[in-house]
């Protein structure tokens, strides 16, 4: 089974309007909620995360949560768990973390791959320009060339949008290498959303790592598929 995912926010329509946006990038995840309080106010609570936790599926499942006191139901959810090994919290930001995480759970990956994948969007964008002469991106620093390259021009409409970009960062973080795309982190749904790349762009990859051509032919086929859009 695919890993399932739980949501914990302070308010149930945050907590629902994330999980729905979730649903549109992975239809095949498990997403369940837990916001508010269990009498409609603004707030955690315990049994509502408990509950969601006893729903979730086999596959392993990770937690979100949107704000401190959040984090803190959910820590104390996990000692109550009868299967705390199955499940893991994400330090990660509730909206693009989750995103990213349902991603990389609806292309099969395990449970702490789906974690890794919401944590890579934690982190500032970063911009070529911020890293010295000779580094690219996240590639390591090795004065190598990378193992695998490959440039793909972006034929959907709307270019790298939320979606495409969730699409590749979930999907390159559940993979054994580091990757650039046009020399931004490829892991990093953010920073891929401040290439701005519209259609006809071109974007160029970069891959170091034991599954280098992979992540290369990943983001070449979702590409040139135009990511299931128009």
């Amino acid at each position: 089974m695919t890993v399932s995912l739980v949501v914990v926010s302070h308010s149930e329509k945050i907590a629902d309007g994330a999980a729905e946006l979730a649903a549109q990038m992975a239809p095949d995840v498990q997403v369940l909620t837990a916001g508010g309080t269990t009498d409609g106010r603004i707030g955690t609570s315990l049994e509502k995360v408990l509950a969601a936790l006893d729903k979730a599926g086999s596959g392993g499942t990770v937690i979100l949560a949107d704000l401190g006191s959040a984090v803190m139901t959910a820590e104390s959810a996990l000692e109550f768990a009868e299967n705390p090994e199955e499940i893991v919290l994400a330090d990660a930001p509730l909206v693009e973390g989750l995103v990213a995480a349902a991603v990389a759970a609806q292309g099969g990956a395990d449970m702490q791959a789906v974690k890794r994948a919401a944590e890579s969007v934690g982190g500032p964008a970063r911009h070529p320009d911020d890293f010295p002469p000779g580094i690219v991106g996240e590639g390591p620093a090795t004065g190598k060339g990378p193992d695998f390259t490959g440039d793909f021009e972006l034929v959907n409409q709307a270019g790298m949008h939320a979606r495409p970009a969730a699409k590749i960062a979930g999907g390159l973080s559940a993979l054994d290498a580091e990757v650039t795309v046009n020399g931004v982190d490829g892991a990093s749904m953010t920073g891929l959303m401040t290439l701005a790349a519209g259609k006809g762009s071109v974007l160029h990859v970069e891959a170091w790592g034991a599954d280098a051509e992979r992540a290369v032919n990943y983001v070449g086929g979702l590409v040139q598929a135009g990511f299931g859009e128009p």
